[in-house]
């Protein structure tokens, strides 16, 4: 299997060149390619390389046994790797699945004092080993949030360039709708993204097959994956309650409103007895949270009901995974999706926000009939997106904007099946230029 290019491949760059580098921990979902990411950059920038994995080789669990002096932890695993010559300042130890091996967080900060060795570490980072390791290794990594492609890296698998992407954005910038051709091209290649996703197995092998054969079945086996991951990992949270939420996010993201309900789930079911369940599956990389906004103003932060949110899929490719196995072939044909239609647009948007850093906020005013899809900020101004299924009115967006209730918002935006454009209220964008969002909305 090739390997595909992704946007860690610079960070770990400019890690490894930056000054007084902390121990690095590479965090997200199982899957995402993070081992991989890490193997390639460690093999093509140091003279060492050196990948322990706690799970496949357990025996390695006692390397720290002597205490968390470096010279130890080195004699230890070259007692266990005779044949390993390390060279000081050249030489990168990955530590994969640490959650195995809750004591490699402990010696992040004799390796961050010491300095002779970089240090990256991953894994399942679950409930309470997540914990431990957070509470172990404070003040003394970085971390950094992997995810599966995004569409830019998508675009990349598909042997796109920089240059055309950022044709894209310059058209963004003036104003200026694509060509038709340009549209309808990556039009098409907005709906394989949501069909396939972005988990880079299945993207390997959707880019060499050219065809979506065998792609739902790798997205229901991972869908399984993380359900025995639910129940490996959960620690003292109750397994089945978090099973029972995994399990219920394709049904309420088709309900009107699309608020996920406790209550709900299972018979009984009460908010107090969930306490965790969600943040642990959005910890673990499986869903992304979007919270209500109590008021449509900023801050967003210091804004919104920790009781009163949508899940999504971190990855769309498996929210259609877990639908009906006719699903990826109506989504191609634009055919019997009817008002699910919104929740999969809604999912791929959210996603590709989250992907490019944005927390995840929407706001809903039953008295004056509003409800907006998600809120981000620029520097100084509220912004409302929505996101159309189908071109019909955007009754929301306009009385956002109009009203003078709303005081922080100046301008919207409007995500759909459309060309670039702005009528002097919102910007009209393709769903598939959400990627360019961010860049765009730090020009102004």
């Amino acid at each position: 299997m090739r390997r595909l290019k992704r946007k860690i491949d610079n960070y770990l760059i400019e890690w490894k060149n930056s000054n007084n580098k902390l121990p690095l921990i590479i965090k997200g979902a199982r899957q995402i390619g993070k081992t991989n990411a890490i193997r390639n950059f460690g093999k093509n920038n140091y003279k060492t390389f050196v990948e322990i994995n706690f799970a496949l080789q357990p025996q390695f669990k006692t390397i720290f046994e002597e205490g968390f002096e470096i010279d130890n932890i080195i004699k230890n695993i070259t007692l266990k790797m005779p044949k390993l010559e390390l060279d000081e300042y050249n030489t990168l130890i990955f530590f994969d699945e640490m959650q195995e091996c809750v004591s490699t967080a402990t010696s992040l900060k004799a390796f961050r004092e010491d300095g002779r060795y970089d240090i990256v570490c991953s894994g399942s980072l679950m409930g309470i080993n997540y914990k431990e390791i957070e509470s172990n290794s404070v003040g003394n990594k970085e971390d950094y949030i992997m995810c599966s492609l995004d569409f830019e890296e998508f675009l990349w698998a598909k042997g796109y360039n920089d240059e055309q992407i950022n044709d894209l954005y310059k058209h963004m910038i003036d104003l200026k709708p694509l060509s038709n051709t340009q549209y309808q091209v990556m039009m098409s290649n907005f709906k394989e993204y949501m069909i396939v996703g972005g988990m880079p197995a299945i993207v390997n092998q959707f880019v060499e097959n050219k065809n979506y054969s065998g792609i739902l079945k790798m997205q229901q086996q991972i869908l399984l994956d993380y359900e025995e991951d639910i129940t490996k990992y959960a620690g003292g949270l109750d397994k089945t309650k978090i099973l029972n939420c995994y399990r219920k996010i394709q049904v309420f993201l088709g309900n009107e409103n699309k608020k996920f309900q406790i209550s709900k789930i299972a018979n009984g079911a009460r908010n107090r007895e969930y306490i965790g369940v969600v943040e642990w599956l959005a910890n673990a990389g499986i869903v992304n949270i979007s919270y209500a906004m109590e008021q449509a103003c900023l801050p967003l932060k210091g804004n919104y009901n920790p009781d009163n949110y949508r899940l999504y899929f971190s990855d769309t490719g498996l929210l259609i995974g877990s639908l009906d196995e006719e699903v990826q072939d109506d989504l191609r044909n634009n055919e019997n999706i009817n008002t699910y239609k919104g929740a999969l647009y809604e999912n791929i948007v959210g996603d590709m926000l989250v992907k490019e850093g944005y927390d995840l906020y929407f706001y809903r005013d039953d008295s004056k009939k509003i409800e907006m899809d998600f809120m981000i900020r620029d520097k100084d101004s509220l912004i409302p997106i929505e996101v159309k299924a189908n071109d019909n009115a955007t009754i929301s967006l306009n009385n956002l904007i109009n009203s003078n209730l709303y005081k922080d918002i100046k301008y919207g935006v409007k995500l759909c099946n459309k060309n670039i454009g702005f009528n002097g209220k919102f910007y009209t964008f393709p769903y598939f230029m959400t990627f360019l969002l961010k860049r765009y909305l730090k020009r102004k």
